[in-house]
């Protein structure tokens, strides 16, 4: 696995962006973060990473709309998303899947867990880039 992958966290609580920078960069990933969704969206047009949690309860621009806008983009809508949120219900991880999110990790989360879903994501999106190129 790609262990220089970039991910981006985007979460309005600081403390949240902490714990995942700490856990993620112990594994080996680059880390990048917003603490708003016009500030994810800004980022990610300067640099695309390889993948984000998106957090969805924030002020402002929620996740699913960052997720529609990025998925919208023909520049973008290759980056897997992954809302990592506090909402279990379950209409909001149907609306997180029908926006075009790739998976939906519940907090708090489980750390093992967390990263064998960034890591399986991360193969499969190296897996789309491989077979696009043979």
């Amino acid at each position: 696995m790609d262990q220089q992958a970039q991910i981006l966290i985007v979460d309005d609580v600081s403390r949240n962006i902490q714990v995942l920078a700490s856990l993620l960069e112990d594994e080996g990933f680059k880390i990048r973060f917003s603490t708003s969704g016009i500030q994810a969206l800004q980022s990610v047009v300067k640099q695309h990473p390889s993948l984000i949690l998106l957090d969805i309860n924030m002020p402002g621009m929620d996740g699913f709309e960052v997720c529609r806008r990025l998925k919208a983009d023909e520049t973008t809508c290759h980056i897997p998303i992954i809302f990592l949120t506090a909402n279990i219900d379950e209409d909001k991880i149907a609306e997180g899947f029908e926006v075009g999110a790739v998976d939906y990790v519940t907090k708090p989360f489980r750390a093992k867990e967390l990263i064998s879903r960034v890591n399986t994501h991360l193969r499969l999106q190296q897996a789309l880039k491989d077979s696009d190129a043979a």
